[in-house]
């Protein structure tokens, strides 16, 4: 199992220890969409989980950046949650090649396992926006929504609008969260966020897809578990489940980390 080494770059991102990409075109992010495009959802994301167990993610991808929640406990308590979240949804290639790759919740799961991460709340998901640095609008696709193609176009009408802007970037894809509403909806995926640039989102939490269902619109992002509460260090899916912040990070009266 790939370990997360997680280091300190700074007072305000992570770095993911991840092994070294290879910076053979092979290993891009056009190369994976050439390889992809005929294949199907289980055999992309066994590509996916390779390439990502191999380090083949571009430096960028790998500082995680800072977001933070500022409120009060349930007991009135001022309450300061700093969360590390990484800086686009997961993306697969090198430096000078690399590409946005929507998965199956499952085997982002198995990624996120592997490096300590979570799945976000749609609360989550609307911190991230608000506090992103690039809040870029939606960019809506009608055919042939579940293709490699339209992955890769969609991927390639996103590197247009962001213009190599650098920064935490929002807006661009639907999020695959965790919801509590998957205990009454087993062995679907739960979707959320696609905020528009007022900031209200597109798409509600909706779990009305089998979980094996992927379009270009999914987004995968990536949260550090380990957090810091007060400068105190806490596990968010250990805060998710304690009545006194629960309502600082999800919506739900009732809540916890739900594995895919």
């Amino acid at each position: 199992m790939l370990m997360a080494l997680l280091g300190a770059a700074c007072s305000s991102s992570y770095r993911l220890q991840l092994p070294t990409a290879s910076d053979d075109y092979s290993w891009s992010g056009s190369s994976f969409y050439a390889k992809a495009s005929a294949m199907h959802w289980q055999q992309r994301d066994s590509m996916a989980l390779d390439w990502f167990s191999r380090g083949q993610v571009p430096h960028f991808w790998r500082r995680f950046q800072a977001v933070k929640i500022i409120g009060r406990d349930s007991s009135g308590q001022a309450v300061i949650i700093r969360l590390r979240v990484s800086p686009d949804y997961l993306v697969l290639g090198h430096d000078a090649d690399w590409a946005r790759v929507p998965i199956t919740p499952m085997a982002a799961q198995q990624m996120m396992d592997n490096v300590g991460a979570v799945f976000p709340t749609s609360l989550i998901v609307d911190s991230i926006w608000s506090q992103a640095k690039l809040r870029l609008a939606p960019l809506p696709m009608y055919a042939h929504r579940d293709s490699g193609a339209a992955m890769y176009a969609h991927h390639l009408m996103i590197e247009g609008q962001r213009s190599e802007q650098p920064g935490l970037i929002a807006g661009i894809k639907k999020d695959v969260v965790t919801t509590s509403k998957l205990l009454q909806r087993p062995r679907r995926v739960a979707i959320y966020g696609w905020h528009m640039p007022n900031g209200r989102p597109i798409q509600p939490v909706y779990e009305g897809h089998v979980n094996w269902y992927v379009d270009y619109s999914h987004g995968i992002r990536f949260v550090l578990n380990e957090v810091r509460l007060n400068g105190r260090r806490r596990m968010l899916n250990d805060l998710l489940a304690d009545s006194r912040y629960r309502h600082l990070l999800s919506r739900e009266d009732s809540s916890r980390y739900i594995r895919y």
